[in-house]
């Protein structure tokens, strides 16, 4: 029986354009959803825009524009990352559609007829940039005052309120943390929201009478809901609750894994399960919570005009490349810095060096060799380590989000057949007429690189389709099952002549 997979990037806010972190984001999902889909799974993958809220609602304001057609023109832009980066998602939601607008309303109405929403009146300090609530002991000192633990701008906040009752779900929070093994990942970030639920949970505010672009209240159109109450649905509303009837709700909820940035944990580990619990609804089995990129040692930011567009990098070096370079370079969790340098180095000595080397020289002697036919061989599991790959380790690091060291796994096997081919020198063999011995070596490279290549296809696809299509890979057998012998290059089959994958870069900046 096919199992079903359901992962979600968090929506992202209109209220900006696309940068280097977005599409960090986007691609790591976007990798594990198409590791999914090879090993058999049922997946779906879902991303999109969180559109309302008084920050967009100002930002259309000083445009001169409506937050409707300002919301438009930014969503746009993240479908168009879709696009750019090669990302496989299902679904595109936007907080703005008929189909989340009811089902956000319906799971409102779920919390309120099972009494844990109230109507009352808020006083606190409220943070418009963060579209969050906080408490007096959570504020820090700034150059100008006191600002949220962010860096934020706070302002007092005092108007009629519902109210969730936040408070009565702290021991149900602190068993699911206790009794989930990995629903918060990594565990750092579990231990910062374990200590921030025993520090005490207050009921939190849902609703804001002081602005209008947002959902309106069940019963109550003079409220506009919560923003993160609003978005969090969406990963509902994409799989068509309220209906718990529908397919795509029967296959997928409740999601394997939301996947987000550190700055939005809380919001997906406390008021997310807490809600779902007040609708008596099945919790997500995993909230996985990702690092921060600085742009040449400086932190990202509007300010310093930092922010890297991702069609920059694409542009300059290739899309897979840009692909690999954002999960090779990072432990995923940990905070990262990009540099410029450091990408063409890792570009120039992993893809061009080792993996594009090893490609283009071996199909090159099979072309000029061996009638440009693939030889007679076998596979030699004792003197060329590729051929063994435990691929239930790999799976393993996946699965955990280790997406620097699945690839380091797959260069370490690169290297190992550039070893192979240096110490058994096919082209030495040939002068020595050793032409048998010669095929043998060969074949035993090409099926190296087939594994590579199938391996290498969550992260750069295009590039391994490339690989793949020089050794004529039927596109039916390019599932991680096919890693086995089973499936092995068939001698004799005609190549058609090798394409260089991997080219160096050359820096005309420097």
């Amino acid at each position: 029986m096919t199992q079903n997979y359901f992962i979600t990037t968090p929506i992202y806010y209109v209220n900006d354009r696309p940068h280097i972190g977005h599409a960090y984001t986007s691609v790591a999902c976007d990798v594990l959803a198409r590791f999914k889909r090879l090993c058999g799974y049922n997946v779906r993958f879902l991303t999109g825009t969180d559109e309302h809220g008084q920050k967009v609602e100002k930002s259309a304001l000083l445009a001169n524009v409506s937050p409707q057609a300002l919301a438009d023109s930014n969503s746009q832009s993240f479908r168009d990352l879709t696009k750019l980066m090669n990302i496989s998602n299902d679904d595109f939601i936007r907080t703005t559609e008929p189909r989340h607008i009811a089902s956000a309303q319906a799971l409102w109405k779920k919390m309120e007829e099972n009494g844990h929403i109230y109507l009352g009146s808020y006083s606190g300090w409220y943070s418009v940039r963060d579209e969050a609530y906080y408490q007096e002991s959570e504020l820090v000192d700034g150059p100008k005052g006191k600002t949220a633990p962010t860096g934020a701008e706070v302002e007092w906040v005092e108007e009629p309120s519902y109210f969730f009752r936040l408070s009565t779900f702290g021991d149900k929070l602190l068993e699911l943390y206790q009794a989930s093994h990995g629903f918060i990942r990594p565990e750092t970030r579990k231990n910062e929201i374990v200590s921030f639920v025993k520090g005490g949970l207050k009921d939190l505010s849902i609703s804001r009478t002081t602005f209008s672009w947002g959902i309106p209240v069940p019963g109550n159109e003079k409220h506009i809901m919560y923003v993160w109450l609003d978005a969090l649905a969406n990963y509902l509303s994409a799989l068509d609750y309220p209906d718990t009837d529908s397919p795509l709700y029967k296959a997928f909820w409740p999601a394997d894994l939301h996947m987000v940035g550190k700055d939005i944990i809380r919001f997906h580990t406390v008021y997310w399960p807490a809600f779902l619990m007040a609708a008596n609804l099945p919790l997500p089995k995993r909230v996985f919570a990702h690092g921060w990129w600085t742009i040449e040692g400086e932190k990202m930011s509007k300010s310093l005009g930092n922010a890297i567009a991702p069609q920059v990098l694409v542009d300059e070096f290739g899309l897979d490349q840009t692909r690999y370079f954002l999960m090779r370079e990072v432990p995923f969790g940990n905070d990262g810095n990009f540099s410029r340098e450091r990408m063409i180095a890792v570009i120039n000595s992993e893809l061009a060096n080792n993996i594009g080397n090893l490609v283009q020289r071996t199909l090159s002697m099979i072309n000029k060799n061996c009638d440009g036919k693939i030889p007679e061989g076998i596979i030699r599991e004792s003197e060329i380590g590729i051929c063994g790959i435990n691929f239930e380790a790999l799976e393993n690091l996946i699965q955990d989000n280790e997406f620097e060291k699945y690839i380091n796994e797959i260069v370490k096997y690169s290297s190992g057949a550039n070893e192979y081919i240096d110490k058994n020198a096919p082209w030495a063999l040939k002068k020595e007429g050793k032409l048998q011995e010669m095929g043998k070596v060969l074949y035993a490279l090409a099926e190296s690189i087939r594994k590579i290549a199938l391996l290498l296809q969550p992260i750069m696809p295009d590039s391994s389709c490339k690989i793949l299509d020089q050794l004529m890979i039927p596109e039916n057998q390019r599932l991680f099952r096919h890693l086995s012998s089973e499936f092995a290059l068939i001698p004799g089959v005609l190549l058609s002549p090798p394409q260089p994958v991997f080219p160096r870069f050359m820096d005309k900046a420097a």
